[in-house]
């Protein structure tokens, strides 16, 4: 009989980093739709010598998602001590710097990568991205060396990510990939096709994801309640879990829209909530990370995450 893991809401880091991805995903499911995540622009500069991520992890963040960041060098800012600017910035190895990463945060820390398709039916014109940031073969097998805990293969704006090579990807991770794989789009991602249906997220779970990613209610025209209750039932049935992604800029409309869109996503069903990295520079990390927390689990759990020493 397997070892029950414990949840991740009130889990402590000495038990967080020894998950692999079905652990990982066994403490989400126990905390019971309580589990923030924290994307963040790994080249953004911020304050001084400290990373977006460990300002995510100070206000309630229980995972840390890696946006922007290339495989082939990847820098995330604010890492090393003397980093002023990313030009100037030394080379960083990429398994040592998620392995101090994660000593510094004391949480899951994950990467988002992007499926893109072949002759994607874009909107807009379709925007190049790093080889080093594609869902491909070789990306993939390095970001299981690289020690990421979970892995997001979504689409950035106007990169032309399509659901049809995110199922060819999900393959791929399933096959090179231990950690959670978490997938789907939080907006179109240029691309002219529905986000996430029923049938989708079928689809999804079928090629081996373990999270079905879903644009947060009222983040996107049209997604509404029952949209998203009809995926998270399907998923739910098939043994897995659903994240609502805020992903549209809304993560910088303040705490009262926030609150609001986190309880209707929470009684939707979902088993994790994400917050996206565009406030970033814009908005205190008050406003949406400690007010979606206090919005889907209260003070009590709230100030325990905040508080809880990366030391135990």
């Amino acid at each position: 009989m397997n070892k029950m893991v414990k949840r991740l809401l009130s889990a402590s880091t000495s038990e967080v980093m020894t998950f692999d991805g079905q652990q990982l995903k066994e403490s989400i499911k126990a905390s019971e739709g309580r589990i923030i995540v924290s994307e963040n622009i790994v080249t953004q500069e911020n304050l001084d010598s400290i990373t977006t991520a460990e300002i995510a992890a100070a206000f309630g963040a229980d995972m840390i998602l890696c946006n922007r960041l290339d495989v082939d060098d990847p820098k995330i800012f604010g890492l090393y001590p003397g980093e002023r600017d990313l030009y100037s910035a030394p080379k960083h190895d990429g398994k040592e710097s998620i392995t101090r990463l994660r000593k510094l945060v004391g949480r899951p820390i994950g990467i988002n990568i992007e499926p893109i398709g072949d002759n994607p039916k874009m909107m807009e014109n379709q925007i190049a991205i790093l080889p080093g940031c594609t869902a491909s073969e070789a990306v993939i097998k390095k970001a299981e060396e690289m020690g990421f805990q979970f892995m997001v293969l979504t689409g950035n704006p106007g990169t032309g990510v399509t659901n049809e090579a995110t199922i060819r990807s999900i393959a791929l991770a399933k096959k090179y990939f231990t950690g959670l794989i978490i997938a789907g789009k939080m907006h179109a991602s240029g691309v002219d096709e529905p986000l996430m249906t029923e049938e989708t997220a079928k689809k999804f779970i079928e090629a081996g994801a373990d999270v079905i990613l879903a644009p947060a209610v009222g983040s996107i025209p049209g997604f509404d309640e029952a949209d998203l209750k009809a995926v998270v039932k399907v998923v739910h049935r098939l043994g897995g879990l659903v994240m609502s992604a805020i992903g549209t800029s809304q993560e910088g409309s303040g705490s009262h829209v926030l609150q609001e869109m986190a309880i209707r996503n929470k009684i939707c069903g979902v088993d994790m909530q994400h917050v996206g990295d565009s406030a970033w520079g814009f908005e205190s990390p008050v406003d949406n990370l400690y007010a979606v927390s206090k919005a889907i689990r209260g003070e009590r759990h709230t100030i325990q995450r905040m508080a809880r020493s990366i030391n135990r």
